[in-house]
């Protein structure tokens, strides 16, 4: 099939590129040239585990394209899929400037019989205004089909490629039997294909995210209470997650949630059920609960040193908002760097993927190191606020001999409380 993916950053490249690795002609569009010219010569311009072996292969086999041009990627497919911003706005929204914009676009510029897929998540109703705006110039036929992406950052191709479920909203047996010829591909396992009208299959998305932010952050209260009580929310946690009604995941407390989709779409979902007259309480506690989460370690940090930071060296380590991704938006580490700053600490990070989007983002307000064993080098104390699989079993005898003092504060839990005693650190972490 001839595909078009209108957008190029996580999901828009994802999607593009695991459609041509099951053999469809894909033609990725994007108004950055710049971006567009690094793509055409191989590059891949985010990291995402195995993105990058599938990316080559397929421009190789002349299935994968980009360019700047949304007149071509229309001539060229059959489905187009608008993987699109959709940042908040200042009230909580998500902005439909971009998808709206390009739908305008496409009413002027197609001419052929189209399914426009919106792959962005968008607010319940958003579809009627895709097609709403898209008709006001089209003079050809076509459907607009809601397919909410469910894809984990550090896991998105095998999310693509290996799908629990595929959600696509639409009212049209055309468009709905292209979205499964499409798919079929993909859930040879038999994983459903879930066919429901547009509005559900916006509000899935929204539904799913929320749930799994609520989970986190009702994780995070209990660990909160473990410390006021004595208890230990590790034995908690597995004691909870082995009732198969809970279940174990999304289970293990820390500085909170971040990244692109569980704050942005919280705040929307909240936001569009106050625009219907409708206050979710639960997602009003989450957001709130989750903003004070992601700095709980610095009023522990600020007790230890006497509320006394300036000129104490802090190593980092972790700035992603998860491992196995070089994205930090809304990543717990930034909110401590600006408290730890403000209070006139010096910060020396690590992180594998992370630091050239957090020196874009902040310059040298704090120092980088090579290695996370360079960040600690004479260190007052260690603050780790992302759970790289290298940082769970490092070198404790190198790490007393780099540090200057020997105190952790660690935001995700990763070494076990009696081993830390017996290396002699001073070991704080979250709920235990």
């Amino acid at each position: 099939m001839k595909i078009s993916v209108i957008g190029t950053g996580y999901v828009g490249l994802v999607t593009g590129t695991c459609l041509a690795e099951t053999g469809n002609e894909v033609v990725c569009v994007d108004i950055d040239a710049a971006k567009v010219a690094k793509m055409q010569a191989g590059e891949v311009p985010i990291y995402e585990p195995h993105l990058d072996v599938l990316f080559e292969r397929n421009i190789k086999a002349n299935r994968l394209s980009f360019t700047t041009s949304l007149k071509e990627g229309l001539d060229h497919g059959e489905i187009i899929f608008l993987a699109l911003p959709t940042p908040e706005d200042e009230d909580g929204s998500a902005d439909l400037k971009y998808v709206l914009g390009v739908a305008d676009d496409i009413g002027n510029l197609m001419e052929s019989y189209k399914v426009i897929v919106d792959k962005s998540t968008v607010p319940v109703g958003t579809a009627d205004k895709v097609a709403e705006t898209i008709a006001k110039n089209a003079r050809v036929d076509f459907d607009v089909v809601s397919n909410p992406e469910f894809l984990r950052e550090g896991f998105a191709v095998d999310d693509f490629l290996k799908p629990e479920r595929i959600v696509v909203g639409s009212s049209s047996d055309r468009a709905t039997k292209l979205m499964e010829k499409l798919y079929k591909p993909f859930v040879r396992s038999g994983n459903p294909i879930i066919i429901m009208d547009e509005k559900s299959a916006e509000l899935t998305k929204y539904a799913a995210n929320s749930f799994l932010a609520t989970k986190i952050t009702f994780m995070n209260e209990i660990a909160n209470f473990c410390e006021k009580v004595g208890a230990n929310v590790d034995k908690v946690r597995i004691g909870m997650g082995t009732d198969s009604r809970i279940g174990k995941r999304f289970l293990f407390p820390g500085i909170g949630y971040g990244g692109s989709c569980f704050p942005k779409d919280v705040k929307a979902l909240h936001k569009s059920g106050k625009d219907q007259g409708y206050d979710f309480q639960i997602l009003d506690a989450v957001v709130r609960v989750n903003t004070a989460q992601k700095t709980t370690l610095i009023p522990k940090i600020k007790t230890y040193f006497k509320n006394d930071l300036k000129g104490k060296k802090i190593g980092l380590w972790g700035l992603a908002f998860k491992p196995e991704t070089d994205d930090i938006r809304e990543a717990p580490a930034l909110y401590n760097i600006q408290l730890l700053l403000e209070a006139g600490a010096q910060i020396v990070a690590f992180d594998p993927e992370a630091m050239p989007n957090v020196k874009n983002k902040i310059g040298d307000q704090i120092a980088y190191a090579d290695s996370m064993y360079e960040a600690l080098q004479d260190v007052d104390a260690l603050l780790i606020a992302t759970e790289w699989s290298m940082f769970r079993n490092p070198s404790f005898d190198k790490m007393k001999q780099a540090m200057h003092g020997n105190a952790i504060f660690d935001g995700r839990n990763l070494f076990d409380l009696d081993e830390m005693e017996e290396a002699g650190f001073f070991y704080v972490s979250i709920g235990r």
